[in-house]
């Protein structure tokens, strides 16, 4: 059984992706979740502990989605890569789409609320060590710095295939797999 407080990170993460920010209230997230009005703010109190417990969520969620990529115990080959970066990434566009949606409208509220930005930063570090371990696998020189990038290069990728800018999905591969021989070069 999932506890109260997962059911209602996982309602603020889809009502942060179906309002926006303007949207994102405390009766909004207790009408997703289908709770009585106020379950939410007698769990979190303020709109900062409930985007709190959203990015919480959804760093746990991440992870999970990343969880198959090779760490720095051995090498992997570029197209194995490439599948795997590829799978990570459908992930976030079709099942993972509302939380991919949520982040990037807390990545924009963060411009504006320092506190956001900093636990935003603190989340994002531990995928940026994630792409750094696995490019560093994979034979990168200078993987913290080509980790970083590969990050920035991932969420542009990212935000033009959620907002239809992109290529579509038939090139998807081929850009994660553009991606990381950038990284690796």
């Amino acid at each position: 059984m999932t506890d109260r407080r997962t059911v209602i990170a996982d309602a603020a993460i889809a009502t942060i992706a179906r309002e926006g920010m303007r949207g994102f209230t405390h009766r909004a997230v207790d009408r997703t979740a289908a709770l009585a009005e106020g379950s939410t703010s007698y769990y979190f109190r303020t709109r900062e502990a409930l985007m709190f417990a959203a990015l919480a969520r959804m760093a746990e969620l991440d992870t999970l989605d990343v969880g198959d990529m090779p760490d720095q115990g051995g090498k992997v080959d570029l197209e194995t890569l490439a599948d795997l970066l590829t799978g990570v990434v459908q992930a976030w566009l079709t099942e993972g789409r509302e939380r991919t949606l949520a982040r990037y409208e807390l990545t924009l509220e963060s411009t504006r609320r320092p506190e956001l930005a900093a636990k935003m930063l603190e989340y994002g570090s531990m995928f940026r060590l994630m792409a750094e371990k696995t490019i560093a696998a994979a034979g990168a020189s200078e993987p913290e710095r080509r980790g970083r990038a590969l990050v920035a290069f991932l969420d542009g990728l990212v935000l033009h295939q959620l907002t239809r800018v992109g290529a579509g999905e038939a090139d998807l591969r081929a850009s994660c797999r553009d991606l990381l021989v950038m990284a690796l070069a």
